[in-house]
């Protein structure tokens, strides 16, 4: 026997688990049963395509078998099984890199953390809430030696090889659980059968439960016990039987039993195809962003099925990358039972899954967005950046994923959709108009949006990181222009001919500023889009602004060409117009690096020498004072 010590992670989650989730124990059962099933997976597709396993007995079951006296329940499945190295990295260390982001997210709130926790999936962990011990002992498949892992959950685990008649008689995986006070309540036999029903129903292979039954005997006038073996769970594909014949909470209950999460999922769709391919699917969207949403490493969550064969679930082709958080099950009538992940890539007929699955979810969520704004309102809050991704790189579906994401707006409160912005638009606009490139805070504050604010024009506020990178590649939505208000070929559209006439005015000041500002500038010229501010700087349309330059430098893309803004200026503004008067003005070299480095700072741009800047400012400040 050898002692062996957990991971630092394993250790916090432990911790967590025992100390956080106490007004959800019963789970335990749920998470170890989930784990059977995947191992009973897991065998039946290697003895269907593997000719190394093709030879060995498979007989799926799943045993509970209750001690009420001892207090023990004992869960053993006939799957692929665990070798002691299998043992150490499965319940003695969390490969996962998301784990640390998962720790660092929790508040020390049991109830707010019981949910985090939920998302992330407790897995095996979880019998720990209910238990002071827990054995493990597990042959795996094809393999003669079989190991036993066992552990209190504080002080690390022992691992051993176990001989003789009782190594024989393991097929798969047996988990052992000795209640502590806590879980006690659940060596109960009618406790075990509700909560596999709550759980577990649709798991697809059989559960039995065994325990002792007591019965009244009429002519002995004693009750006696009588050890029994029942089915607890309907064992059935559930997403192959007819929608008709199902309830919310099959749905429900199923989502929960492949996804560990405890809460209800925000909404689901199920479909049956018929015809030149035959497949089912059933997808959730969970009511909480998975976790891992943002991480490189995201774990899949929808299940390859082939004839109601598990083939595999942590393949990332199954749905394009942006869809990343959707639950759920693809059963495949088609496809062989041998796919591997290289032939998923380039299968014809997965790809057809695959792009109709697509027009389904999003059809689906667009019948929400009209139908039931509320619950699209919660779907939006927790997922309208991944929809955003998509519209950078699902070009077949773009304008559905158009009328799909909200944005902020300088006419509404909250969030908006593009049809409506679209249905607010002045009758002389020419085109919808947005702005992006910082904050919101910064953004409503721009002089940029100052002439649209005071024509009474709306721009939609773009602030979320991805944005002006999205957008910038979208030139129209339903037949309208999309113009960002930070190019410098939008103000076009706001000219007149005053804007020429005063051009030719300012011109001696403009060369002026221009030679001033030299190579800092691309050009100085009069703008038509401010209204109270003196300057203001823009890009060209085929470039990237300022600050997302600024913002890929620091995201460690050292080679971005360093282009250069065009500054605008306001030809009414008092500034310019003093400037204009005095043409001889010994202080409009300080004036025009001003006006310049104060558009920067307006748009969020770091100067790139503020102590030049600053006695700049205190020299214009010592003759106003």
């Amino acid at each position: 026997m050898s002692k062996r010590e957990f991971q630092t992670e394993v250790s916090q989650l432990l911790q967590l688990i025992i100390h956080s989730l106490y007004s959800h124990p019963e789970i335990f059962l749920r998470e170890l049963i989930s784990n059977s099933s995947d191992a009973l997976d897991k065998l039946r597709h290697l003895t269907l395509v593997d000719d190394a396993y093709k030879s060995l007995p498979f007989d799926p079951r799943i045993d509970l078998t209750l001690d009420e006296e001892k207090k023990t329940l004992t869960i053993s499945d006939t799957g692929i099984g665990m070798n002691d190295e299998d043992l150490v990295s499965h319940l003695g260390t969390i490969a996962r890199s998301g784990t640390k982001s998962f720790l660092s997210q929790l508040s020390g709130d049991a109830k707010k953390d019981s949910n985090l926790i939920g998302q992330f999936g407790v897995g095996f962990y979880s019998a720990f809430m209910v238990a002071d011990k827990v054995e493990v002992t597990s042959r795996k498949a094809g393999e003669e030696k079989t190991w036993r892992w066992t552990s209190d959950g504080k002080s690390g685990f022992d691992l051993e090889e176990v001989t003789g008649a009782e190594a024989r008689s393991v097929a798969g995986t047996t988990i052992l659980v000795h209640f502590n006070e806590e879980g006690a309540q659940y060596a109960n036999s009618w406790r075990l059968k509700e909560i596999v029903k709550k759980y577990s129903n649709h798991i697809a292979f059989p559960i039995f439960l065994t325990y002792e039954k007591s019965e009244w005997n009429e002519e002995t006038k004693e009750s006696t016990k009588t050890r029994v073996t029942e089915q607890v769970n309907a064992a059935s594909a559930m997403w192959r039987r007819s929608k008709s014949e199902l309830k919310d909470e099959d749905y429900k209950e199923f989502y929960k039993s492949i996804t560990g999460d405890w809460e209800d999922p925000l909404l689901w769709f199920h479909t049956r195809a018929e015809g030149s391919l035959e497949y089912t699917t059933l997808f959730y969207i969970p009511a909480k962003a998975p976790l891992d949403l943002y991480q490189a490493d995201y774990k899949g969550g929808v299940k390859l099925y082939v004839k109601r064969v598990f083939i595999m679930d942590d393949s990332k082709d199954l749905l394009p990358q942006y869809l990343r958080f959707v639950r759920g099950v693809i059963d495949s009538e088609d496809l062989p039972l041998n796919v591997s992940r290289e032939i998923l890539q380039q299968n014809k007929v997965l790809t057809s899954i695959r792009t109709a699955s697509v027009k389904k979810i999003l059809s689906e969520l667009k019948n929400v967005a009209a139908n039931d704004p509320e619950k699209y309102a919660k779907f939006i809050a927790e997922y309208n950046r991944p929809l955003k991704e998509g519209l950078y790189g699902d070009f077949a579906n773009r304008e559905v994923l158009l009328d799909l994401v909200r944005v902020k707006s300088t006419k509404v409160d909250g969030l908006t959709s593009l049809a409506d912005a679209k249905a607010r638009m002045q009758p002389e606009q020419k085109s919808l108009y947005y702005i992006t490139g910082g904050s919101e805070d910064l953004l409503r504050n721009s002089p940029l949006l100052e002439i649209y604010r005071k024509k009474d024009i709306e721009v939609l506020i773009l602030d979320d990181d991805i944005d002006e990178i999205v957008f910038s590649s979208i030139p129209q939505y339903d037949a309208i222009d999309l113009k960002s208000v930070n190019k410098s070929a939008t103000s076009e559209d706001l000219q007149d001919e005053s804007t020429a006439e005063k051009s030719e005015e300012l011109k001696p000041l403009l060369e002026k500023l221009k030679a001033t500002l030299g190579d800092a500038v691309k050009d100085v010229r009069t703008s038509s889009r401010l209204a109270d501010s003196p300057s203001c700087v823009v890009s060209d349309e085929d470039e990237p602004s300022a600050r997302m330059r600024q913002m890929m430098r620091a995201m460690g893309q050292t080679n971005m060409p360093d282009l250069k803004p065009t500054l605008e200026i306001n030809p009414d503004h008092e500034i310019i117009r003093k400037l204009l008067a005095n043409p001889g003005n010994p202080h409009t070299d300080d004036a025009a690096w001003l006006l310049f480095d104060q558009a920067l700072l307006l748009e969020g741009i770091q100067l790139k020498d503020p102590a030049t800047f600053v006695k700049r400012l205190n020299r214009v400040l010592s003759l106003s004072v």
